[in-house]
């Protein structure tokens, strides 16, 4: 086995190119570590960006060998083809620089989908108990562990295709706040996920769910809002 890894690594902006590096071959390296080292060691005006470091925050996240990946939880033994490994920016998503990307769009789908808590009390109103058992909260038990790192959109086709869809991450959050009981913002948030660009333009292909790190299916969580918002047009709660 070679004692380095041939690594290609996108660099400038949408008009950018693969760049080739020789990064020293260590134990449990993740490719978090091989463009730490690149960026330290062979060129400093590499951009990307991290924070936790420890598969918390999802800030790490890039394409590896066509894949969206976390990056720090990434070993490259896992990834690495014939002593090589290509890393890119998140597809779906502007880039500013190198590995780093422009999240903004993302975020203001984010609204758009109403993915805010809408309050339906004050604070001096007593605190709502949420029984971990009840319905509502074992719909989405899974779906709330979702902390927005983008791996979801960039995987999707239905993003890909149309700019203008919501994406799996922004209608994931939405489906989540519907079965709040606490929430008051319903009647305004399936009124916007089901206008265009919004649930009924997934195909299903569960590109999102199969590459998700937190193991979500945010196909699930869309399915029930073609439900939920059908059930409203029916009821005239929707026109």
């Amino acid at each position: 086995m070679s004692d380095v890894i041939a690594v290609s690594i996108w660099r400038g902006r949408g008009e950018g190119r693969y760049v080739d590096y020789e990064v020293p071959r260590l134990d449990s390296q993740t490719v978090l570590d091989v463009v730490t080292y690149v960026q330290r060691h062979l060129d400093p005006t590499l951009s990307y960006r991290f924070a936790c470091r420890v598969g918390v925050c999802g800030s790490c996240a890039m394409t590896v060998n066509g894949r969206p990946r976390w990056t720090c939880r990434t070993h490259v033994e896992k990834v690495v083809a014939d002593g090589r490994v290509e890393i890119g920016p998140l597809a779906n998503l502007p880039v500013v620089k190198d590995l780093a990307t422009d999240m903004t769009r993302f975020f203001e789908k984010w609204q758009q989908a109403k993915g805010a808590f809408t309050p339906s009390k004050t604070r001096h109103d007593k605190v709502a108990h949420i029984m971990p058992a009840s319905p509502a909260r074992v719909e989405v038990d899974k779906a709330i562990e979702c902390i927005n790192c983008g791996v979801c959109y960039a995987a999707c086709d239905s993003v890909r295709w149309n700019p203008d869809y919501l994406g799996p991450a922004a209608l994931n959050r939405a489906w989540t706040l519907v079965n709040d009981e606490r929430d008051a913002g319903n009647k305004a948030r399936l009124a916007a996920v089901a206008a265009a660009g919004g649930c009924h333009s997934c195909h299903t292909h569960q590109s999102c769910e199969q590459h998700c790190p937190q193991a979500i299916n945010p196909t699930a969580s869309i399915a029930g809002l073609k439900q939920r918002t059908l059930g409203a047009y029916w009821s005239g709660a929707l026109t």
